[in-house]
This record gives structure tokens, C-alpha cells and sequence, in this order.
């Protein structure tokens, strides 16, 4: 498989009450395309920082941290805010629905970001909602969906626009212990079926064994890497 995800020695701190705090140190990691990892380690150990980096949400001090063969790195924010549309789908731990929108409409507003007609979103839509199993829940609110109904709404929302990876923080979180097993059977289905590149951040074992390998990071250090 050909790398999607170059990382040549990463570097990123923050600035906290005029104190210059070190997350991640040197980092080095090769993703491939249609790869499911899991980034694992304990709190502080900048696995969220590095999601957050790949994802284009932030920017590194330092290092490489190329894409597709683009360094996202060096794109200025309006153009990193593009990028991000285009390319990556976010599925969060708390899910991040609308809750004034139905599952429908949570699901349609990446699309509104394209050029697609009102008929090609709807077609988009229904199919997607339709892959995660909620084609008779496209009208409810989502005070009206279970929290593993929920998940799969957010799901649908970051595959909608086709991305080229989809970002994981903790999807199975908030979960009980069937849905979270739904979750993650859905994550590996979009990655086995339609090759979806997926990295995802979890403390969870069982969670991470989801995943085709797993990365664990610590004190900001890559600390194994089975390829």
C-alpha cells in the first residue's frame, strides 16, 4: 500500500501562562493508505495533539507532516480550512450534532460546502444514512436518537463528502458497551469495504483492537510502532 500519511520528525508545544510546554518530540510515522490505527497512550501523552495535526486543526513547530504528498503544514488557514473540508471527516467522542437539525440535515451540512444540487445532496445523503443503518430515522431530532444512533448520524456526516481520512477521537467514549461494539464494527466495515483510511485516538484496549495496529505514545514520545 503507498504511504497517504508522512511524518518526519514532528515537534509541537504549546504556550500556557508564559511557559513554553512540550507535547510531542520528534515524531516519525508512515501511515498507508486504507491503514485503521489506533493511537493510543495515557492522558498528556499527545495523542489528541497529533490527531489534531493530522487532522489540519493545528499546525506543528516544526518537522514534516505531509498528506497525499502535500505538506499541510505549509498552507495558510484559509487554504488549511479547504483542505480540511475536502479531505478529512471528523468523528467525535460527544458527537457534535445540531440538535435544532435532523439527522437528515446534520448529515447535509458538509455538503453545503460544495457545488452539489439540492437533488445530488439529498441522493448523497439518503445513500449514506442508508450505509449506517438509519434510512427510518432521517426525520428525528437527535434528543430522539440513542446515543449509538447518535454516533452513527455523526458517522454518516464525516463520510458524506467521500473524505480522504477520517479522524477518530474517542468514538466509542461515551457508548455502552453494544454500541460501542456497533461503532467500531462500522468503522471496520468502511475501512475493509470502501478502503477509508482511519486513525483513531482511544485509552480503550478493546477499542484499539478494532484497528489494523495500533501507535502509542507517551510523555509526547512514539514509544512502538508495529508495522
Amino acid at each position: 500500500m503507498s504511504t497517504l500519511v508522512e511524518i518526519k520528525h514532528l515537534v509541537k508545544s504549546y504556550t500556557r501562562g508564559g511557559q513554553v510546554v512540550p507535547v510531542l518530540h520528534d515524531i516519525t510515522l508512515d501511515i498507508a493508505r486504507g491503514d485503521f490505527i489506533s493511537l493510543m497512550g495515557p492522558s498528556g501523552s499527545g495523542k489528541s495533539t497529533l490527531l489534531n495535526l493530522i487532522a489540519g486543526i493545528d499546525k506543528p513547530d516544526s518537522g514534516i507532516l505531509r498528506i497525499d504528498g502535500e505538506d499541510i503544514s505549509l498552507l495558510d488557514e484559509g487554504d488549511l480550512a479547504d483542505w480540511r473540508a475536502s479531505n478529512i471527516g471528523f468523528i467525535f467522542q460527544f458527537y457534535n450534532l445540531m440538535p435544532v437539525l435532523s439527522a437528515f440535515e446534520n448529515v447535509e451540512l458538509p455538503l453545503q460546502l460544495t457545488n452539489l444540487s439540492r437533488s445530488e445532496r439529498r441522493e448523497r445523503v439518503e445513500m449514506t444514512l442508508g450505509l449506517v443503518g438509519l434510512s427510518d430515522r432521517m426525520e428525528h431530532y437527535p434528543n430522539e436518537l440513542s446515543g449509538g444512533q447518535q454516533q452513527r448520524v455523526a458517522i454518516a456526516r464525516a463520510i458524506v463528502t467521500d473524505p480522504t481520512i477520517l479522524v477518530c477521537d474517542e468514538p466509542t467514549g461515551d457508548l455502552d458497551k453494544q454500541s460501542a461494539s456497533d461503532v467500531l464494527g462500522m468503522l471496520q466495515q468502511l475501512n475493509t469495504d470502501m478502503n477509508k483510511t482511519i486513525i483513531m485516538v482511544t485509552h480503550d484496549a478493546h477499542a484499539a483492537e478494532a484497528a489494523k495496529r495500533m501507535v502509542h505514545l507517551e510523555k509526547g514520545e512514539l514509544i512502538s510502532d508495529p508495522s
